[in-house]
This record gives structure tokens, C-alpha cells and sequence, in this order.
């Protein structure tokens, strides 16, 4: 093998310490971005909060930060006027080759997903609504029960097979694992469910809906108008039930028109899932990044600054710094002096970017702010990022996990970008824009009539817009609405 040197040329791209910041802190949530801020600021003794900054409310900045069609271009930021104005005499590079480890401790990655499911665990549990489980209700009233040693025993085996929707689960298993350990038949476990049945709430632990309907019937009074149907109903014709065909129930049953609607009405009133009402809630709020005002005829967007607060260089700090000193202490002022201030040009870089991106939107989907959803315009992240001169990446980190407050209600960013169809005039329309448009003709349906994906596209056909059947019901079904004869009332 012959060993030879030669050159080469050719171009990378060199991914600095702050250019790494910069990107990760772009893509950061509102909560994500405190909690860095909070971090940096524990960890530089440079950086500090601008307190005089955070009492200024979004209206007191909106004439620095309108949309495009104000004619506003200046979106820098109090805090960042105030960085230039205190480091004039300060040399924008300082000696001090540093290691970015060694002033922040390096944030976990987002591959490392040990960790992260742990924060994810820690910030499910803060927020989860502490309340009483379902099987510490169902415990506590098998305690009050006259349940002997054995039937304790069965009745806690059984509540812990009780799922979050409040039914019983496996019970096969239950059965084969007690006549293998107490020798107990099918017959003695029975009689322990039918007592943890009777448990609140009404229906628990049943093992499929007819036995959940059935309980919960049985609990009404007798003279109830509709009782003995609706047990006949759900015990032998659950499906046409459930597929809403009055005339084949009518037929099957043998109850007229008038019974039949005094049963169904009854059956609607039970609760399906006993369980619900117990299950844990997220507590889900979501602070806004950017605010779209209208002022004077002209759409305006503002950043949040208390979901971005301010921070400056400690100019106590910075003081001390500008001594001509080799000193240990002032070796490690200028490393930190250094990292502050990749940090707040990585924030101000995060707060333009943002802004920008903002802006571009609202001035592209200005339609959808003054008339609705169908008005939105066709939009992809290509169209902004050529707008914007930036690349795709940089709209999608941006728009990732922010919302914008309008006058219309709270949106993600990434709700104003959709895909495009074709219309009849050889123009397009968005995918929002016909989803609005369905939402309009099917709530406007006749209830005995509902629409079929068909007769929707035809309906759709003469406003303008060209879609086929199927890419109705695909849109139906991202909206949530089950199809026509599912709609149609009993």
C-alpha cells in the first residue's frame, strides 16, 4: 500500500458553541426559555434581570415591533439598546480561549431519553389535579364492606384489574388465578364482583358496556318510565344502538315509535365510562409568545416580554472588568463577560427571528384576522422562509411550541400553515379554509338529513372549491365528525 500527501479543498460548516446556543435556544417553549434564562443566570454572575425592562407592558413596546404594512422595521429590543450602550469600550473579543462546559452545565440532549422522561414524569406529577383515584374509592368502600379474609382478598385483586374508564379487566385471568391459588370457582368470584359492582359509582368494574348500562339501569327505580325497555334494549339490540337505525330497533323490539324514544332517551342519560370522572387532569396553560393587536385599521404584533424577561449585563460587574488585570478573579470576569454575551445575542437572535416570523405570518393570513378560519390562505414554511431570506429549519424551530393571541382566540404558530387545493377558477384555497367550510354545511345539516361525504363535495363544488369524496371524509375525520349515518338522531 502506497502512502502519498496531497490537498484538499472543500467547505463544512463549524458548529461554534454559540451558534449551537442560538439554534436550541430558538426551538425552546415559553416555559423552557424561563428556565433557561433562570439557569444562565445562576450559573454567570454577568448576567441579571433588567427589572426596569419587565414592568414595561407589551402596548408600552408595540410601536418598536409592528407588523410589515406599518412600516416598522426596528425590532430591537429594550434590553438589547441597553447591552450596546454599556459595552462601547468593551473589545468584542476578549483573550480568554473558554470552553463552554466551563461556565454552563451542559443541557441534557434531547436523545437522552432517560432523562428526559424523568422531567416529563416530574412535570406530569406538578400538574396532574390531586384528587381521589378510582381505586382509592373503590378500596375505601371495600373496607366498610362485610367482606370475610378470603373475599378481601378477591375484591382487592378485582378493584386493582379496574382500568381508568372504570371497567373490569381480565377476567379470565382472575378467575384461572384464584382457582389455582385458593381453589376457588368462577361461581364464588362472581358473587365478590357483583358486591364490588354495587360500589360507587354506578357501573364500576363491569366487563363490557351492556353489563355497565345494565348495572346502572338497575340502580333506578322500578316505575322509572322507559326502565324495562331500555333493559331489553341494551341486553339484546346494543348494535342497532349504536348504529342509530330507529326502524330496524322498532322492528326487532317490537316497541313502537313513542317506547322506543322514552328508552333511548333514558340509555343516553347513563355514563359509558364510571371511570372517568376519576381520572387525572393535566392542568394545561399555555402563555402566549407573540400579541396581534389592531390599532388605527393596522394589525400590530408585540412579543410577550413576560414570557421572555429581560436580562443586561451586571454593570457593577462589568466595571471591574475593564481593570487591566491577570488575576485569577479577572480571568474568570472575562470568561463570564464573554459567555453573557453569547447568551443575550443568542436571546436577542431567538426574540428578532421570532418577531420576524411573526410578522410574515400575519401579514400573510391578514385575511384569516379580519373575516376567519375561511379566509385562511394556503401556507408552507418555503413561502416564509424565502420571505424571510432563512431556511426552513429556522421557520420550523421558531414556530415549534409558540402561540400567537389574536383577537380571534389563542393559535400555535404552525396552525396558519396548510397545505393547498385546487379551486374551480384555477386558484387555491387551504386546507383550514375547507375544513371551516365543512364545519359551516354540516352544522347547518338537517338532523333527519344529514350530509353525505358526496353531497358535501358537490356543496363544495359550488362555492368554488374542487375536492374529491374521499378528501372530504379525510378532512371530516380530522375534525372530529363521525359520518352521516352516525349523525343522524335516534
Amino acid at each position: 500500500m502506497r502512502q502519498a500527501l496531497g490537498l484538499r479543498t472543500g467547505q463544512a460548516l463549524t458548529m461554534t458553541p454559540a451558534l449551537q446556543q442560538a439554534i436550541r435556544m430558538l426551538q425552546l417553549s415559553t416555559l423552557d426559555l424561563k428556565q433557561e434564562i433562570q439557569q444562565a443566570i445562576e450559573s454567570n454572575v454577568m448576567l441579571e434581570l433588567d427589572e426596569d425592562a419587565a414592568g414595561e407592558s407589551p402596548d408600552d413596546l408595540a410601536p418598536e415591533m409592528q407588523s410589515q404594512d406599518g412600516g416598522g422595521e426596528d425590532h430591537d429590543s429594550g434590553e438589547v439598546s441597553d447591552l450596546r450602550v454599556s459595552e462601547d469600550n468593551i473589545p468584542e473579543e476578549m483573550p480568554v480561549d473558554a470552553d463552554w462546559s466551563d461556565i454552563y452545565d451542559t443541557a441534557p440532549s434531547r436523545e437522552s431519553g432517560g432523562e428526559d422522561e424523568e422531567d416529563l414524569a416530574e412535570f406530569r406529577r406538578a400538574n396532574l389535579r390531586e384528587s381521589e383515584t378510582l381505586q382509592e374509592h373503590l378500596r375505601w368502600q371495600a373496607r366498610l364492606a362485610p367482606f370475610s379474609e378470603w373475599e378481601a382478598e378477591v375484591a382487592d385483586y378485582l378493584i386493582d384489574a379496574v382500568n381508568e374508564d372504570g371497567y373490569l379487566e381480565n377476567w379470565d385471568e382472575a378467575c384461572v388465578h384464584f382457582r389455582e391459588t385458593m381453589g376457588l370457582d368462577p361461581r364464588r368470584i362472581e358473587k365478590v364482583l357483583r358486591v364490588v359492582q354495587d360500589f360507587d359509582p354506578p357501573g364500576v368494574a363491569a366487563r363490557d358496556l351492556g353489563e355497565c348500562l345494565t348495572l346502572q339501569l338497575h340502580l333506578l327505580p322500578a316505575n322509572t318510565p322507559g326502565r324495562a325497555a331500555a333493559l331489553a334494549l341494551v341486553a339484546k339490540h346494543l348494535m342497532l344502538i349504536a348504529r342509530r337505525d330507529l326502524g330496524a330497533l322498532r322492528r326487532a323490539s317490537g316497541y313502537d315509535e313513542a317506547e322506543l324514544k322514552v328508552a333511548l332517551a333514558l340509555i343516553r342519560s347513563l355514563q359509558p365510562h364510571p371511570g372517568r370522572p376519576y381520572a387525572a387532569h393535566e392542568s394545561d396553560y399555555i402563555e402566549p409568545d407573540v400579541f396581534v393587536t389592531k390599532h388605527q385599521g393596522r394589525w400590530k404584533v408585540s412579543l410577550n416580554r413576560e414570557a421572555s424577561p429581560s436580562v443586561r449585563i451586571n454593570p457593577h460587574y462589568l466595571a471591574m472588568v475593564k481593570r487591566a488585570d491577570s488575576s485569577r478573579d479577572q480571568v474568570t470576569l472575562k470568561t463570564h463577560l464573554q459567555e453573557a454575551r453569547y447568551f443575550l445575542h443568542s436571546l436577542q437572535s431567538r426574540n428578532d427571528t421570532l418577531l420576524r416570523v411573526a410578522q410574515c405570518i400575519v401579514e400573510e393570513q391578514r385575511a384569516f384576522l379580519e373575516y376567519g378560519h375561511e379566509a385562511m390562505r394556503p401556507l408552507v414554511l418555503r413561502d416564509v422562509a424565502s420571505q424571510l431570506g432563512i431556511h426552513e429549519s429556522t421557520v420550523s424551530r421558531a414556530t415549534a411550541n409558540k402561540y400567537l393571541l389574536t383577537p380571534r382566540g389563542l393559535f400555535e404558530l404552525k396552525h396558519f400553515f396548510s397545505s393547498h387545493v385546487q379551486t374551480v377558477g384555477g386558484g387555491v384555497a387551504s386546507a383550514t379554509a375547507i375544513q371551516a367550510m365543512l364545519k359551516r354545511l354540516i352544522s347547518g345539516e338537517q338532523p333527519n338529513q344529514p350530509l353525505s361525504d358526496a353531497t358535501l363535495a358537490e356543496l363544495l363544488q359550488k362555492e368554488g372549491i374542487q375536492v374529491a369524496r374521499r378528501t372530504v371524509a379525510k378532512y371530516r375525520e380530522a375534525l372530529g365528525i363521525p359520518p352521516s349515518h352516525e349523525r343522524r338522531p335516534l
